[in-house]
């Protein structure tokens, strides 16, 4: 919800995957909860987009026991015509 409203995407093409288990992640030197987040977008995103999706995601994995100062981010923009869907693409 949060990358739908914040990049302006309906939430239909919006897609999460948590991979949560037994990885073994360490941060900063030690080891414990930590998180990397990864936002791939066909157009929408922007340094003011990154920086509201940055503080609303962080907000939300904090809810969850992540701290903020262990959650990395990254944001890549996708040309429509390398995201396929439904047998097709959307450029």
């Amino acid at each position: 919800k949060i990358a739908s409203e914040v990049i302006g995407k309906p939430e239909q093409y919006v897609q999460v995957v948590v991979a949560a288990g037994p990885a073994a992640i360490c941060f900063a030197g030690r080891a414990g909860t930590s998180a990397f987040v990864e936002v791939r977008s066909i157009g929408g995103l922007s340094a003011k987009v990154n920086g509201r999706l940055s503080e609303q995601i962080c907000a939300a994995l904090a809810g969850v026991r992540i701290p903020a100062e262990r959650v990395y981010l990254n944001f890549l923009d996708v040309p429509a015509s390398h995201w396929g869907h439904d047998g097709s693409t959307f450029g």
